[in-house]
C-alpha cells in the first residue's frame, strides 16, 4: 500500500522487484527471518515453567520502503503453585465486594488478602480471589481517550485501540481457543509481511516446543484434560499509546487473566485458577513507510507470567494442576510471586526473577 492506503502501480512494483534482483536497496526488503534468541531456562521439580527471553532482531533498514522483522522480545515467566502458601492467602471479597473501577495507571500496591482462605466453588469460582471484584472479559481492561498521534488521526487512533482490544479478546478470551481451539481471529491482526512472527506462529502449532511456545501470546486449554468454570473470565489492564519510530502508533497492552477450571471428567468439582499476565507491545505502523497489510500490527515485544498455568510441557496448551499434583510436587527455589501484584511492572518482573528457578505463588 502507498501513503494514504492507495496501491502502488504495478510499473512501480515490478521496478521496485527488478532493483531487488539487480541488489538495490530501494525495493522493499524481505521480513528478516534471522532472530537473534538467548534463552534462560529454569528447572524445578513439580513441573515448573522455565523463564526464557528472546532478544528482538534489528530491523533492516535501506532507502523509501522498510519490511519488519522480528522485534519480539519475548519473555516467559511462570510460577509453580507453593502448597504450603497457598491456603489462607487469598484475597478479594468472593464476590460479594463492589467492581472496582477500570485500571487507569499502575496501583502502588497489590490487592490486600485476607487471612481465611475462602474455597473456589463451581458456584463462585473466583471466591477468595481478588479478581471477583475485577471486570469480565474486556470490561476489565481501560481505554485511553484517543488523540491524533504519528501518522493517524484521532479517529484513526480510535480504531487501532479498539482492533487492539479486539486481538486481546480472540486471543485470550475467545471461547473457542480457550477450548484449544486455533486463534485465526486474533493471527489475522498481525501484519502477515513479519516473516520471523509467521514463522513462530506456525511452528508454535504445528509442533509445539520451550522456544516456539502459543501460550506466550495465546491463552488455550486442552479441552480432553479441563474446562472453564462458567462462562467468564476476569480481567484487569490497560492499553497505553505513543508514537513510535517512523510515525507509527505503538499500544502498550498490559493484562492479568483469571480463568477457573475443572478437570474435563464428568462430576469434577474442584476448581483451580490459572492467572496469566500479558504485556504486548505492537506497532500499528503507516503502510507508506512500512510493508504492512492495512488493518495489522507489527508485534514490537511480548512477556508472559503465568501462575498454574504448567511447567515444562510444552503443548500449547495452560495445563493447571490440582491438589492431587500439587500435594507431590517440590516448591519452586525461585522467589515468591503474588500473581494479583500488578504495581510492578513486567520488566521488573522479569528481573527480579533473573536466572533463579521457578517461583512460588503467595496466592492464586
Amino acid at each position: 500500500m502507498g501513503k494514504g492506503g492507495e496501491s502502488i502501480p504495478d510499473e512501480e512494483w515490478e521496478r521496485f522487484l527488478r532493483e531487488a534482483e539487480a541488489g538495490s536497496k530501494g525495493a522493499p526488503e524481505e521480513p528478516s527471518a534471522r532472530a537473534r534468541m538467548a534463552a534462560r531456562r529454569r528447572e524445578e521439580t513439580g513441573r515448573p515453567e522455565p523463564w526464557r527471553s528472546h532478544q528482538p532482531a534489528r530491523r533492516q533498514r535501506g532507502k523509501g520502503w522498510y519490511a519488519v522483522g522480528l522485534l519480539a522480545a519475548v519473555a516467559l515467566l511462570v510460577v509453580a503453585l507453593d502448597p504450603g502458601r497457598v491456603t489462607g492467602w487469598f484475597g478479594g471479597g468472593g464476590g460479594e465486594s463492589s467492581p472496582l473501577a477500570v485500571e487507569s495507571e499502575r496501583p502502588d500496591q497489590p490487592p490486600p488478602t485476607e487471612a481465611v482462605a475462602q474455597q473456589a466453588t463451581l458456584e463462585e469460582p473466583f471466591k477468595g480471589s481478588p479478581a471477583a471484584q475485577w471486570g469480565d472479559g474486556t470490561d476489565g481492561i481501560g481505554l485511553p481517550k484517543p488523540q491524533a498521534t504519528g501518522w493517524m488521526s484521532k479517529e484513526q487512533v480510535g480504531q487501532a485501540l479498539e482492533r487492539t482490544r479486539d486481538f486481546l479478546n480472540a486471543s485470550s478470551l475467545d471461547p473457542g481457543v480457550l477450548r484449544g481451539e486455533k486463534p485465526k481471529k486474533a493471527i489475522a491482526l498481525i501484519n502477515p509481511h513479519q516473516q520471523d512472527v509467521q514463522d513462530y506462529l506456525g511452528t508454535a502449532f504445528r509442533s509445539p516446543s520451550r522456544e516456539n511456545d502459543a501460550r506466550l501470546l495465546f491463552s488455550r486449554f486442552e479441552k480432553a484434560k479441563v474446562r472453564l468454570v462458567g462462562d467468564v473470565v476476569k480481567t484487569r489492564g490497560r492499553i497505553t499509546y505513543r508514537e513510535g519510530k517512523r510515525g507509527a502508533v505503538e499500544v502498550t497492552t498490559d493484562v492479568t487473566y483469571v480463568y477457573p477450571v475443572v478437570r474435563a471428567a464428568a462430576g469434577s468439582d474442584e476448581v483451580a485458577r490459572t492467572i496469566v499476565r500479558r504485556e504486548v507491545v505492537m506497532s500499528w505502523d503507516d503502510p507508506a513507510k512500512v510493508v504492512i497489510e492495512p488493518g495489522t500490527f507489527s508485534l514490537v515485544s511480548y512477556k508472559v507470567d503465568t501462575t498454574n498455568g504448567g511447567c515444562d510441557t510444552f503443548t500449547g496448551y495452560l495445563t493447571p494442576e490440582f491438589d492431587v499434583e500439587r500435594a507431590t510436587s517440590s516448591p519452586g527455589d525461585g522467589p515468591e510471586v503474588d500473581p494479583y501484584n500488578r504495581s510492578k511492572s513486567m520488566e521488573t518482573r522479569m528481573r527480579e526473577a533473573g536466572e533463579a528457578g521457578c517461583g512460588k505463588a503467595t496466592r492464586s
